[in-house]
């Protein structure tokens, strides 16, 4: 089950966004429950009382507790939530890149861009809620939490798993071991390197860099297909 969070100070705002979930969820067929509020303050008093949420629907201008100072907050309490910042003002596009937003809606483009956002955030949801790339071999059997994999290199005839937890050596190609994991979130940055990109913190001079302060270089051809793969999962902000 999934859990959501919509919350904004104008009634209006929250029907609307209410509406678009719920008929994003009967299309998918999925297991959500949605609470709404009106007020920042009692979200973050909720969170901090235990309550927990996959994806926060968050207006950013409300009185009180204005979502720019919400956001840290809550990431205090739940460090893994996706947020989308729903808004009218362009202005903040920028700073929500720091707060490490999921993605940022103009209110006037929220019909056309969410459904859109749904889609990415649920995708990255369930991938970490214990989905896992199973490695079997006739002395082996390994379950590695794709949430866990930081990327998969080549190495030979063999692929290394590299994880939050330490390495893994499969004999199988990368060619292979793609469509198994069967998620966007893997990407290739070079013909011998796919990468998980949920932990990617930084792009720069032609690397990335990762969650665990590693860097990985990117092969020319693929610049510029990782750049505008990153981006769209960074979320098109401006």
């Amino acid at each position: 089950m999934i859990k959501i969070a919509i919350c904004d100070d104008e009634p209006i705002f929250v029907s609307n966004n209410k509406t678009i979930v719920e008929q994003f969820i009967k299309r998918k067929k999925e297991i959500v429950t949605i609470d709404e509020y009106f007020n920042g303050e009692f979200l973050l008093a909720d969170i901090q009382e235990g309550a927990f949420f996959d994806l926060i629907l968050l207006d950013i201008e409300m009185p009180y507790q204005n979502a720019m100072k919400l956001t840290p907050i809550i990431k205090d309490f739940l460090p893994h939530v996706l947020i989308i910042f729903i808004t009218s003002y362009l202005k903040y596009a920028v700073d929500s890149f720091s707060l490490s937003i999921f993605r940022y809606i103009p209110k006037q483009e929220l019909t056309s861009r969410l459904n859109q956002a749904l889609e990415d955030a649920f995708n990255l949801i369930k991938l970490e809620q214990d989905e896992a790339y199973i490695i079997q071999t006739k002395t082996t059997f390994k379950r590695l939490l794709l949430k866990d994999i930081l990327y998969i290199q080549k190495n030979g005839k063999n692929s290394i798993f590299v994880t939050l937890n330490g390495q893994v050596k499969l004999r199988k190609s990368l060619k292979e071991i793609y469509p198994e994991l069967n998620h966007n979130e893997f990407i290739y940055i070079d013909k011998g390197c796919i990468v998980n990109i949920i932990h990617i913190m930084q792009i720069k001079n032609g690397e990335i860099i990762l969650r665990n302060k590693e860097s990985l270089s990117i092969s020319r051809s693929h610049i510029q297909p990782t750049q505008k793969l990153i981006s769209t999962f960074w979320g098109n902000h401006i």
